[in-house]
């Protein structure tokens, strides 16, 4: 049996700023970001992890290395967030002000409908994650794997792998250093075995 560990990173200034969408802006981690890394290490201290994977980007990274800070960190940019396109920056209601279509049209359809009207499809970003998926459950037949990634990645993933429609993506919490588990076995493939949690 493989268990995946499913981070979101810690909190940047976007966050913290009213949950600016924050896509492939490069933020480091606030001080409570960094605080939440170091509380997410506690909970992983007694886990022996066989590898950890972050997506490029500094806010996945630095958590990563906090989180888990005697192993190697593998950058891997197929798990990097969602191209925001031109929601990028910008908090949920700025931009449902400026064009409230490509909201409805991303909340409708998103597999097909790119973020922002010029960034993602969730579409897109389902292929990615599955390429590193697979990759990853060749090189890993079993143990225990750490995966930092991104509000967007996480909840996208959680929903294709469980079998949902991806428009529902949004009903998954994923808060900043929280900490997703799944489970996977050759026969009967993906299983959440904890959501969101920080204890």
């Amino acid at each position: 049996m493989l268990k995946i560990y499913l981070v979101r990173h810690g909190e940047t200034a976007y966050n913290a700023e009213g949950n600016k969408y924050c896509g492939r802006t490069d933020l480091k981690l606030t001080k409570t970001g960094n605080y939440q890394a170091k509380k997410l290490a506690s909970l992983l201290k007694d886990i022996e992890l066989d590898a950890v994977y972050s997506s490029p980007l500094i806010r996945a990274h630095n958590t990563a290395k906090i989180a888990a800070p005697n192993k190697e960190i593998h950058i891997d940019p197929r798990i990097i967030e969602l191209d925001f396109g031109d929601w990028e920056g910008k908090t949920r209601s700025e931009f449902i002000k400026e064009n409230r279509s490509l909201w409805d049209n991303w909340n409708e359809d998103p597999k097909t409908n790119p973020a922002g009207g010029s960034g993602e499809t969730a579409g897109e970003l389902i292929l990615r994650l599955d390429d590193f998926l697979n990759e990853l459950l060749i090189k890993h037949k079993k143990g225990n794997i750490l995966i930092v990634a991104h509000n967007g990645v996480n909840r996208f993933l959680i929903a294709h792998l469980l079998g949902f429609d991806l428009k529902n993506y949004r009903k998954i919490v994923q808060e900043n250093s929280s900490l997703t588990v799944l489970k996977y076995e050759k026969e009967e493939g993906f299983s959440l075995l904890k959501l969101n949690c920080k204890q």
